[in-house]
């Protein structure tokens, strides 16, 4: 295996959000794609990351299909990334080699640690609402109701995406109506669903591989949340929703 990246961001950043959910990962080595998909500890989100082939300058599969790593590590490695630099991933024997180069080159060898043996897979969901639009407008209304509550309420008619929050005497909300930025499509009007604010944010992480970002969900459904960058990079979360006890 050889993989090389001329501009590394993706890859780091992709790194970065997916270490914010799991401290581990198995990178598998498709024959398009570096792919991961994990779930957090406590089941309820999921991460899936897809590194297009075409953003790589030299993408050499061998028998190798993949590796496990501690993110952390790998992220630390990563923050020693220059603008001007170029990375290139290889497999020595238990080791995850990683060149930085530029005017120097730096290598560095980390451990690979052994995956489990079950490897998680999308699900397949259906979704009674789809909204499109830009990433900051989506980051700007869960940051104005976290303000005044732990989770976050998505609704939806044909020409509006309403994103709101209760907290015991405080009340947000904030409408995002149809227009040249943001598309809602609607088959169930009454279609709502809550979500931990907490999680959220961590996806919302996504808006720094893509400006753009696509929201799915269903009445008491899971939440998934998509950003890509055409040719070079698929993100997408999956979040359980949140359930009253009350």
């Amino acid at each position: 295996m050889k993989l090389t990246l001329s501009n590394p961001k993706y890859f780091k950043d992709g790194v970065t959000i997916i270490s914010d959910i799991v401290t581990e990962a198995t990178f598998r080595i498709e024959e398009n794609s570096l792919d991961v998909v994990a779930m957090d500890p406590a089941n309820v989100a999921m991460v899936s990351f897809s590194l297009l082939a075409s953003s790589f300058t030299t993408y050499e599969k061998t028998d190798a299909s993949s590796f496990t790593i501690n993110l952390n590590n790998l992220k630390q490695v990563l923050r020693r990334i220059k603008s001007s630099d170029t990375l290139t991933l290889e497999l020595d024997e238990n080791t995850l080699q990683i060149t930085l180069q530029s005017a120097s080159k730096r290598v560095f060898h980390l451990p690979l640690i052994e995956a489990e043996d079950s490897s998680q897979k999308v699900p397949s969901l259906s979704f009674a609402v789809t909204v499109n639009t830009s990433s900051s407008v989506f980051n700007d209304a869960v940051d104005d109701v976290d303000v005044v509550g732990e989770s976050v309420s998505f609704s939806a008619s044909e020409n509006l995406f309403t994103v709101s929050s209760k907290g015991d005497l405080s009340k947000a909300t904030v409408d995002i109506p149809t227009d040249t930025v943001t598309s809602v499509t609607c088959s169930d009007e009454s279609a709502q669903a809550k979500y931990s604010i907490e999680y959220l944010k961590k996806m919302m992480q996504g808006s720094k591989l893509s400006d753009k970002v696509i929201i799915k969900f269903s009445k008491d459904y899971p939440l998934r949340l998509e950003y890509t960058v055409q040719d070079h990079v698929d993100m997408s979360f999956i979040l359980a929703p949140r359930v009253d006890n009350d």
